[in-house]
């Protein structure tokens, strides 16, 4: 008992480690970088960046309005822990945005789109790693995915077209164009700093509650499953036999609420989790359960 509360308080500990991690880089991308050549970025960030130049009003105030609704989103569509977190998370960006002062690093236009997006991106990827955002556009699309027949990065797409069509208009087209580089290297980043994982990631479970894992799933998550059957090679105590695998297909921000799912069920499972290139058809989409 007392390992498994030493393990859990160690992971929360990390969790925050990494968030304030994110919000140390994305304020260097942001303040060192992007705010003082009035350039922006895709997202909520990309908006409130353009809302601030066009208010005269700081970006903290325009990151903490925007995301509000985004942050009780994630309350509803995932858990309340993700939402803690992000908030945290966005409300740190804030404060630091306020307070962090740095030099002009460089004049040169291309260096500031690529190392602004980098220094973004890694905010956000180490945010993500923490089990939060520093952006609520990730929530928003989750959630329209949902009700629409389009993706999570169809969403994001579109959001984007239409904020760099307002960045053209209001900063330029040379402004404009650099934006949509430093949203490039941004999104690289978070990619890499998240090891590849992409929008969705299937996971199978191998755990004898697999009937009480495969409930959680679909009950709790509102997932559709689907249960292999295989058969046990060599264990540690030599045994070997049937057994019922439970798979199952989600958003990445979706994984550390199956992992609390299964670690209360069977802290023993077994799980493997790998990047999904593409999905198609199947019931990806959340069903709707009437009570």
């Amino acid at each position: 008992m007392k390992q498994s509360t030493y393990a859990s308080r160690g992971k929360i500990a990390l969790d925050f480690f990494l968030i304030g991690i994110g919000i140390l880089c994305a304020s260097v991308g942001l303040k060192g970088f992007i705010l003082p050549n009035q350039f922006t970025d895709g997202g909520i960030t990309g908006i409130s960046i353009l809302s601030s130049l066009a208010s005269n009003t700081s970006v903290s105030v325009w990151i903490i309005l925007f995301n509000i609704p985004f942050v009780i989103l994630g309350y509803r569509q995932i858990s309340w822990a993700f939402a803690l977190k992000s908030a945290i998370g966005i409300l740190g960006l804030a404060i630091a945005l306020l307070f962090i002062q740095l030099p002009v690093i460089t004049e040169d236009k291309l260096l500031i789109a690529v190392f602004g997006g980098f220094f973004l991106g890694a905010g956000i990827g180490f945010a993500i790693r923490g089990g939060g955002v520093l952006d609520g556009t990730e929530v928003l699309a989750l959630a329209l995915s949902k009700r629409f027949s389009f993706s999570i990065g169809d969403i994001i797409l579109v959001i984007n077209l239409f904020i760099f069509s307002v960045a053209a208009f209001y900063l330029g087209m040379e402004a404009a164009l650099y934006s949509v580089l430093t949203y490039l290297a941004a999104s690289k980043t978070v990619d890499f700093i998240v090891q590849g994982i992409e929008e969705y990631t299937s996971v199978m479970v191998i755990s004898e509650k697999n009937e009480e894992i495969r409930r959680g799933v679909i009950e709790v998550m509102g997932r559709g499953v689907t249960i292999l059957k295989g058969e046990r090679g060599f264990g540690f105590h030599g045994e070997h036999g049937d057994l019922k695998i439970v798979y199952c297909v989600l958003t990445r921000l979706e994984i550390p609420k199956l992992k609390a799912i299964i670690h209360k069920l069977d802290p023993g499972a077994f799980i493997v989790v790998q990047s999904v290139n593409e999905v198609r058809g199947g019931m990806v989409k959340k069903r709707s359960f009437h009570h």
